[in-house]
């Protein structure tokens, strides 16, 4: 990553970014790969007949149609990383306003025995991860549809034989 810091990344906003990202990888594949096959294969063979390149199939097609797959291992992935104390202090340090995270933040109120500050943090952090969860968790229930999904697939062309409630 060069920049203004030159080639090494250690300890700027980038390099805790990209370092995050990395970490949280494996939380968000599971989820895009479940998404990205769960796309009916005649769509996409009705696509190739009709000439769309497999990018715009990919972008008009696979995109939406797994938009909750994708929200769902964004957010796994985000809320993954809000609690990262390691990775944060090895690779962004310590240094406020570029990469100081509520996880340092809550280490550096114990070490200074403001446990009810710490504890209070934690519960935030506690409540921010549960709300972010519970919202996708609502949205791949369909409580809260976004895009489409195979929920608005009619009834008689689901594979899997079931209707809707």
């Amino acid at each position: 990553m060069a920049g203004s810091h030159g080639p090494y990344a250690g300890f700027t906003f980038e390099g805790l970014l990209l370092g995050s990202i990395l970490y949280s990888l494996p939380f968000a594949v599971q989820p895009f790969a479940a998404s990205f096959a769960s796309v009916d294969r005649r769509l996409l063979a009705a696509s190739e007949t009709l000439g769309a390149s497999p990018w715009r199939a990919f972008v008009r097609i696979i995109l939406p149609l797994s938009v909750t797959g994708l929200v769902t291992g964004i957010a796994l992935s985000f809320a993954h990383t809000l609690g990262e104390f390691g990775l944060v202090l090895m690779i962004g340090g310590n240094i406020p306003g570029v990469t100081r995270t509520v996880s340092i933040d809550i280490y550096d109120k114990v070490q200074a025995v403001d446990y009810a500050s710490a504890n209070q943090t934690a519960l935030l952090l506690l409540l921010v991860s549960f709300l972010l969860l519970s919202c996708v968790y609502a949205i791949n229930r369909g409580a809260w549809p976004l895009g489409l999904s195979r929920r608005s697939v009619p009834d008689s062309e689901r594979r899997d034989g079931a209707t809707r409630a």
